[in-house]
């Protein structure tokens, strides 16, 4: 399930591998833990995307994702959080059909045996602010299998000017310290007014996290190494850094700002 022919994953392969150019200015540098120490890389510029055909989740299991987001969380415009995983599966029996379809997909690009070894999580967002997840996630890359519907959202990320439209079976893999939001198709940017309370902006996803200097993923995304051998002293903990100073992004644009910006 979920094997495309090869003609098929040969333009997808092709599609999911083109850049944009970015814009010149000062190169993006991750600085994230490895063990016990801190290293520095490149950050990606390389957005993996396609479709995959899956199943549509049971509508027992679409009703208790509902009644959980509305009566045990507090799922705003723009927020992330994570569901139960191990509760969903009890009601999911086409759960390792979706499973199967990101494996063989990945396989396309040399990625099926780190996604199968990668710890995965099951999301729920109602559009997401512009972010990057280099402060936590600095030495990972993310793989997203997003299960609703298409709703009218896209997943954004402004840097590259690249657009994904999300629905069931949109499948991609990028590096998570590169800025990245989920808003409303035809939009310029996050706008909780985009997003009214009565109408149904929930996307759920499927995510893996990926060891972002295992030999394929460094391969696949285009990541180099080590790119600052001296670590800043003021550096102690993951962190995204451009023209000698750490950044961060600002929630409505996704642009990159100085950490310390008001704009933040």
């Amino acid at each position: 399930m979920g094997v495309c022919p090869a003609e098929c994953r040969r333009r997808i392969t092709l599609l999911a591998m083109h850049r944009i150019p970015r814009p010149s200015h000062a190169p993006l540098i991750s600085y994230f833990w490895s063990d016990d120490a801190i290293r520095s890389r490149s950050v990606s510029d390389v957005v993996l995307s396609g479709t995959v055909q899956i199943p549509e989740p049971p509508a027992r299991l679409r009703a208790d994702w509902a009644r959980e987001i509305a009566s045990n969380m507090t799922l705003e415009p723009g927020d992330v959080e994570a569901m139960s995983l191990p509760r969903a599966r009890m009601r999911w029996p086409e759960y390792a059909r979706c499973v199967q379809a990101v494996w063989d997909w990945a396989n396309t690009f040399g990625l099926a045996e780190v996604l199968r070894a990668s710890d995965v999580a099951l999301m729920a967002c109602r559009g997401a602010r512009y972010h990057h997840d280099g402060e936590q996630y600095g030495g990972l890359a993310f793989c997203n299998l997003f299960l609703s519907e298409d709703k009218g959202l896209d997943v954004h990320f402004p840097e590259l000017g690249r657009r994904i439209p999300l629905s069931r079976g949109t499948v991609m893999i990028f590096d998570t310290c590169q800025p990245h939001g989920v808003i409303r198709r035809g939009s310029h940017g996050f706008d909780v007014a985009d997003l009214p309370a009565d109408e149904d902006w929930t996307q759920l996803f499927l995510s893996w996290e990926l060891p972002i200097d295992n030999a394929q993923v460094e391969q696949a995304l285009h990541v180099h190494f080590d790119t600052d051998l001296a670590i800043p002293a003021k550096v102690s903990d993951e962190q995204v850094w451009r023209d000698g100073e750490r950044v961060g992004v600002s929630p409505a644009s996704g642009q990159w700002r100085p950490v310390d910006s008001a704009n933040l």
